[in-house]
């Protein structure tokens, strides 16, 4: 076995010990070396990253997977994890330990790429469990604020509940076919009611952590009352390792042609529901903060569309979009957590003549919106076409339209937070001031939105070479 190709989850789990040692042995004012020290390391793993991205292998015995489809996810919330410590430079100077805070970013990450990489059921929980425990922290991160305590207790307590749902269908299917590996299970698999059972658990399970209606419910609230960055890497960086683990289950443990029960037919109707639910709800919002949650809502509905179509241009579709998603919604929650520092509200309102105080911000937020809603030129765009193209090739004709339909929709409440920078009127002539390293965040996902847009070959084909992996 070649201990070689677990670096990347070593050095991860390294630099996060290291950052918490550090924030720990220096005085609370030199925060800041353990914050460079997270930033940097996490950047040089990305880099790393990149360079081994075709290095694949099975190791324990095919209990844990390197592969393109992992690799793949890896980047992403790697460059999810970048972009979020950028965006929380000036912001965490709201805490009283940045340390801690940026090492649990880092504890969240690994718990990420395992979900993403698990060939086994136990590996995947232990990924997953890793992931929410440091959520559960970061969410309630503001200790003033009672907001940010009331979201943290409400995550702690529905993500414990379905963390325990998963567990137990993750029982049922061990006892009922004496095993756990993907790639044993298709044989074991039968139509017996309590496996059956076993695999709808897990579905509700994982439903919970991509926020799919009606497992949803939690999302406006922990999305209003985390910390802004925090609920930009919840956004993206958690839906996406759902995502991950759910596509690999199901189309390498529960095999799609022999299926013991149509689990897509379960999946198209939790998509639907999760399209309309989201972007109906969504029109009602006069907070940015919900109005994105209901909008993450509606995305995590759009994604699973790709997962069940289980073919070429739906699962292109669920990489692609994942990863463009990340640009997007990091962008437009990077703009809320500048105008939540300046004026400490998240409503619309807080919004008017922000075209005046920060041309920037205006434009960002207005590109990374419209790219979520799918207008070309934008990124979103290319991603809802693999994603449509996929389900009508399946057969699921109205579910392409439901979506394409929603997507109309959606760009009314979009455009209502665009109406306000450009047309409402701000009494405060001051300019909002932004630090650099947001800057840099900024233009980061406004420049990556269109550049993979208007040219999204490279990203499709490389999400073309990770998904053969699993199918």
């Amino acid at each position: 076995m070649d201990l070689s190709m677990l670096l990347t989850e070593i050095l991860v789990a390294s630099l996060g010990l290291i950052v918490l040692i550090t924030g720990l042995v220096l005085p609370a004012r030199n925060n800041y070396i353990a914050s460079g020290i997270a930033f940097w390391g996490t950047l040089l793993i990305l880099l790393y990253s990149i360079f081994s991205f075709s290095q694949q292998g099975a190791i324990f015995n095919g209990v844990y997977n390197v592969d393109l489809f992992g690799n793949f996810f890896k980047l992403l919330f790697l460059t999810a994890a970048v972009l979020v410590m950028l965006m929380s430079w000036k912001y965490s100077n709201r805490f009283h330990k940045k340390s801690e805070f940026y090492a649990l970013i880092i504890f969240a990450t690994l718990g990420m790429m395992l979900m993403s990489a698990a060939g086994e059921l136990i590996t995947l929980y232990v990924g997953l469990e890793l992931m929410t425990i440091s959520f559960y922290i970061l969410v309630a991160y503001l200790l003033t604020d009672k907001l940010s305590g009331e979201a943290g207790l409400k995550y702690l307590i529905l993500g414990s509940l379905s963390s325990a749902i998963l567990l137990f269908g993750i029982s049922f299917v061990y006892a009922l076919s004496g095993t756990i590996t993907f790639e044993s299970l298709p044989a074991s698999l039968t139509n017996q009611p309590a496996l059956i059972a076993g695999l709808v658990l897990i579905i509700a399970g994982f439903a919970f952590k991509i926020s799919v209606v009606p497992f949803h419910m939690w999302t406006p609230d922990i999305y209003q009352g985390a910390p802004t960055p925090i609920t930009a890497y919840l956004s993206v960086a958690s839906k996406a390792a759902g995502f991950a683990a759910l596509a690999r289950f199901f189309m390498t443990a529960v095999d799609p042609v022999d299926m013991v029960f149509d689990w897509t037919l379960l999946l198209a109707v939790l998509a639907a529901i999760t399209i309309l639910a989201g972007n109906l709800i969504a029109l009602t919002q006069k907070d940015v903060k919900r109005l994105l949650a209901y909008s993450s809502i509606a995305q995590a509905g759009y994604i699973l569309v790709g997962l069940v179509a289980a073919n070429t241009y739906g699962l292109k579709g669920v990489l692609f979009y994942s990863m463009v998603y990340v640009f997007a919604n990091v962008g437009a929650f990077a703009v809320a957590a500048a105008v939540e520092n300046d004026t400490g509200k998240t409503g619309i309102e807080a919004f008017s003549g922000l075209s005046k105080r920060a041309p920037l911000l205006a434009a960002v937020m207005t590109i990374c919106m419209l790219s979520l809603a799918g207008i070309p030129p934008m990124a979103g765009f290319a991603g809802k076409f693999y994603l449509f193209a996929g389900a009508i090739q399946s057969g699921y004709l109205w579910l392409a339209i439901i979506g394409l339909v929603m997507s109309m929709v959606s760009v009314y409440y979009y455009l209502g937070v665009a109406k306000a920078m450009y047309i409402g009127e701000n009494e405060t002539a001051d300019g909002l001031s932004t630090g650099g390293a947001l800057k840099v965040a900024l233009w980061i996902c406004v420049v990556l939105t269109i550049v993979m847009g208007v040219y999204p070959g490279p990203l499709s084909e490389l999400a073309g070479f990770a998904i053969q992996a699993i199918m």
